[in-house]
């Protein structure tokens, strides 16, 4: 992994995976430690009401990706930011100069579903999307190879050691952080 040309000071990473894998905890575990600025895109969608409606399937909302990366555009330009979504390929490549794909075993992805209380819909959809690996062909369709870190998040000790893979690459990056 290396910092891209793009003159930003900080780096932007992106944190990428199937719904369950740990996105959120990783991403905000990573800015707490490095103080870069957490974006959770859906939230921010809802908060900036950058959204398109409400997805009864799924239930979750219809985020304006358009709207969004817009909204955006200055923070990424500036860097410093952990952007975490289940979604990436409708970022522009130039955003990132890391972006990571977590990955979790089906059976624990299948219990933190049934946890949060998904729809049998919704769980055999998201489950479906993990063990096809839909979300690490996306980045791989979307990103070049040397930007692309994928890690394991079975565990909450896998989290702690992501949080610290991460945390080391952004320290050789800017000594500032």
């Amino acid at each position: 992994m290396t910092l891209n040309s793009s003159g930003r000071k900080r780096p932007n990473i992106l944190i990428t995976g199937t719904p369950g894998t740990g996105k959120t905890t990783t991403a905000a575990a990573l800015a707490e430690v490095t103080e870069l600025r957490h974006i959770n895109v859906g939230d921010f969608a809802n908060e900036e009401n950058l959204t398109n409606g409400w997805d009864d399937t799924f239930d979750c909302y219809y985020i304006n990706e358009d709207l969004v990366c817009d909204a955006l555009e200055n923070l990424m330009e500036e860097g410093g930011n952990i952007v975490d979504h289940h979604a990436c390929d409708f970022f522009p490549e130039c955003c990132f100069d890391c972006v990571v794909v977590l990955q979790t075993n089906s059976s624990v992805l299948h219990e933190r579903f049934t946890k949060r209380g998904y729809s049998d819909h919704k769980l055999a959809t998201n489950s479906e999307c993990q063990i096809f690996q839909v979300l690490l062909d996306k980045v791989k369709e979307n990103y070049p190879d040397d930007i692309l870190v994928i890690l394991r998040s079975d565990f909450l000790e896998d989290i702690t050691k992501n949080v610290e893979t991460l945390t080391s690459w952004i320290s050789n990056l800017s000594p500032a952080v």
